[in-house]
């Protein structure tokens, strides 16, 4: 096959443009340090319990089971909704309607405040969901639009272009949460009811739904895996093609001991990107200021990281190359856990490290998995495997930092534990390219 013209490779990247503002300012800046100080019962008694649906938890606790419950949905529904897409040939429609949802979820959150932590509670899981379950139809038109040769190339410019897009949408944020009087807003050190950080949750809302639309426009239409209606078999057939995929992932022990490992190391990379900000914020006492700094650091590092990664990869192999990123990741664990309170500058430095390794990492895994697939029109089914892959291992991920948490009473140990999660990873890296080595 052959890559697809400048003009669509370009749209399918500026999705990533379009949803990365979530990523960053929803998931990892200005939402979680707004949580932290908006979901407190009373700063008086402690300044993380948080009461919600008749429970007490840890704050970052909390906000951890609501990222895990909602990827826990995506993780359930994406194999019936990808496959249904495949079959029907209207991924665009469903990448439409996730992206929306999620989009108008970040606007919603311009509604919460002290007194509606339900209402930020809600709008999180449902941005996520709109997030995560969008991603599954847009991972699968790398193989279509990409030629084998260049699938490294273009996920990596896919992530380029999402961390560009976020970190120009993040300035913006900044001009309101910085001054805040150009909307009405005052400098408030507990940063609750400020409406400038509420304005930068609507602004998230706006760029994600205007940016995808145009990514949309410029995607190529689908062709139908299969003819007909779906009739009564609607439900069962989105789960009978994960099964399907599932039997040809055992005639490919490559692509199968990838996914294995992918599954461990992907606990710690989704972890680390959805708890830093918390970390960072309430564990390591990192101000509010230099804490969105050093998350801006990681977003541009990861720039140059992709690509350095990719052209590693071009020298050494995909495999290997992961291979020494989950050698990093086991060490930046080590030293995430040593770090002081107040470290600033330390924290900088490991913002860098992270970055680097990050946009690697998530780009690397995704055009390696695409590397390895068959040459099949079921490219949703099969992207949907490895977003359940994906999905599970996060769920398995965050909630074991929130329940660590909540045991030990530090986040630290949490920290540590997702060491062990690379490890694994790492010797399953190693029996793929075993297996992988053998099967030439």
């Amino acid at each position: 096959m052959q890559t697809a013209s400048k003009k669509i490779v370009n749209g399918w990247a500026m999705y990533d443009w379009a949803n990365s503002a979530y990523n960053l300012v929803i998931t990892s800046t200005i939402f979680p340090a707004y949580f932290e100080g908006v979901a407190v019962d009373n700063k008086a008694v402690s300044k993380t319990a948080v009461t919600f649906l008749g429970r007490q938890f840890e704050n970052s606790a909390l906000y951890n089971y609501a990222l895990a419950f909602a990827m826990l949905v995506v993780a359930i529904m994406s194999p019936l909704l990808s496959s249904i897409a495949d079959y029907k040939g209207n991924k665009k429609k469903f990448m439409n309607f996730f992206l929306t949802m999620g989009s108008l979820a970040c606007a919603t959150m311009f509604f919460f405040s002290a007194d509606t932590l339900w209402l930020g509670i809600f709008s999180m899981i449902i941005a996520c969901i709109g997030f995560w379950a969008s991603l599954v139809f847009y991972n699968s038109f790398l193989p279509e639009i990409a030629a084998p040769q260049d699938r490294d190339r273009i996920s990596a410019k896919g992530f380029a272009f999402g961390y560009v897009g976020s970190v120009l949408l993040q300035i913006i944020c900044f001009v309101f949460v910085f001054i805040p009087g150009l909307v009405g807003g005052h400098d408030d050190k507990t940063g609750t009811t400020n409406i400038q950080f509420q304005v930068c949750f609507l602004l998230v809302g706006i760029w994600w739904w205007s940016f995808g639309q145009y990514s949309l426009k410029r995607l190529p239409d689908p062709i139908p895996a299969g003819t007909g209606d779906l009739h009564k078999k609607t439900l069962s057939k989105g789960y009978d093609e994960l099964r399907k995929v599932w039997n040809q992932l055992k005639q490919l022990p490559p692509l199968k001991r990838f996914l294995a490992s992918f599954f461990f190391f992907n606990m710690g990379v989704q972890t680390v990107m959805l708890v830093a900000a918390l970390y960072g914020k309430s564990e390591l006492e990192i101000p509010t200021t230099n804490l969105i700094i050093a998350i801006l650091i990681i977003q541009l590092i990861a720039i140059p990281g992709a690509f350095v990664v990719s052209w590693l990869s071009s020298k050494i192999g995909n495999l290997k190359t992961l291979m020494s990123l989950v050698v990093l990741w086991i060490s930046l664990c080590v030293v995430g856990y040593y770090l002081p309170k107040g470290g600033i500058y330390e924290f900088y430095g490991l913002a860098v490290a992270v970055g680097f390794v990050m946009g690697g990492t998530q780009s690397l895994s995704r055009s390696t998995y695409a590397k390895l697939m068959p040459v099949t029109k079921d490219t949703a089914s099969f992207f949907s495997f490895y977003d359940v892959t994906e999905k599970v291992a996060a769920v398995v991920g965050i909630f074991s930092f929130g329940f660590i948490t909540e045991l030990t009473g530090s986040q630290r140990s949490s920290v540590l534990a997702l060491g062990s999660f690379f490890i694994i990873g790492l010797l399953l890296l190693f029996y793929a390219h075993a297996v992988k080595n053998k099967s030439v």
